[in-house]
């Protein structure tokens, strides 16, 4: 048991666990999943295999009526229970990706409980006493005293991932932000929508007011008084949270496509700085989590080439013509990856790595 545990530890990517100390110390791991049958949550289940991730326990939380039934996660079986009973168990890590009304009342309940929570809904995002964490981006600003980590949103994960290492050589002083999402950013009723229609059926069950087959929507999520949507202000704001810089000027229109995974980006970014190119190149290919292509090919990322992917893939890198310190990036990741569910393992990972939990 002992020996089992101690391989599985060491075989987290990234973070390599510092002492024998803490090989031991988490040994009985309980791991909570809050919406394990979600697209998230699946997908969540998916990378937990992949990464090895570490548990004694796993804690599979579903909405009531699903309550008993049971899942596979490798070569185990695993009933899903109540939030009560997960809440019971006492979790060392409760992930939650099961909406922002149910973590708003249930998260701190779990940290009172002594659980370390990270939550991939809104919730949490923009309060002060909540870190928003891209763990290779502001990971190391973790403490022992973060007990509710918040998930960014999906588009401005892989954002930052591209502009954090430009921020910190040049300095960002204005992002033109375009994004292209795919249906799985809503939910299982919306890839049932598009399929739906996909298939000739003109009446199918709606996610969206509008048709999404052969159709853009550019509105996503609720539209505010200053004529934006949330999502497009949720670009304004985490962005500025997670590169500690309130001065970078953001201004965003968020549009839903007819894709199934992968968000897309077109990212104008000015800088404060003037910059060369073929270096602006150099280092994002050594910026660990991101891939460059099509610097000398008619290729760059496309949703349907990076899907399944946790790379963040950044093309048509190029400069903007029109005014000077700008540059224009396209960025495409997988959502449910590396925009949801596998920068929460990684915020686990970090945990666990440096002794945190």
């Amino acid at each position: 048991m002992i020996d089992g545990n101690i391989l599985k530890l060491a075989s987290i990517r990234s973070y390599p666990l510092q002492t024998l100390d803490n090989l031991t110390k988490y040994l009985s791991m309980k791991l909570a999943i809050i919406g394990a049958t979600g697209l998230v949550g699946r997908t969540l289940l998916t990378i937990l295999q992949e990464r090895n991730f570490p548990f004694d326990e796993l804690l599979l939380v579903a909405s009531e009526n699903s309550i008993g039934y049971r899942i596979s996660v490798g070569d185990h079986e695993y009933a899903l229970i109540s939030i009560d009973q997960a809440l019971a168990a006492k979790p060392t890590i409760t992930i939650f990706s099961a909406g922002t009304e149910l973590s708003l009342g249930w998260a701190p309940r779990f940290v009172a409980a002594g659980s370390k929570v990270i939550d991939n809904s809104a919730a949490w995002r923009l309060y002060p006493s909540c870190k928003l964490v891209v763990p290779e981006v502001n990971g190391h600003l973790l403490t022992g005293q973060d007990n509710l980590i918040a998930n960014p949103n999906c588009s401005t994960i892989q954002m930052v991932m591209a502009l954090a290492p430009l921020h910190q050589l040049y300095g960002l002083q204005r992002l033109v932000i375009a994004t292209y999402q795919a249906v799985t950013g809503t939910g299982k009723l919306a890839v049932e929508q598009l399929l739906a229609e996909r298939q000739g059926n003109l009446e199918p069950p709606k996610a969206y007011a509008y048709p999404i087959d052969l159709n853009v929507i550019p509105q996503i999520d609720t539209l505010l008084a200053n004529g934006y949507t949330q999502e497009e202000m949720k670009l304004v704001h985490e962005t500025r949270k997670i590169l500690c810089d309130s001065a970078i000027q953001v201004t965003a229109t968020a549009v839903r496509v007819p894709v199934l995974g992968c968000h897309s980006m077109a990212v104008n970014v000015a800088l404060k700085q003037e910059f060369d190119l073929d270096k602006v190149v150099q280092v994002l290919q050594a910026t660990p989590g991101l891939t460059v292509e099509g610097l000398k090919s008619l290729t760059y990322p496309m949703p349907y080439f990076v899907q399944h992917s946790d790379q963040v893939f950044i093309g048509r890198i190029r400069r903007d013509e029109s005014q000077a310190c700008t540059l224009n990036l396209w960025i495409v990741a997988d959502n449910l990856r590396k925009g949801a569910a596998t920068n929460a393992i990684q915020i686990a990972e970090y945990l666990l790595a440096h002794s945190l939990l």
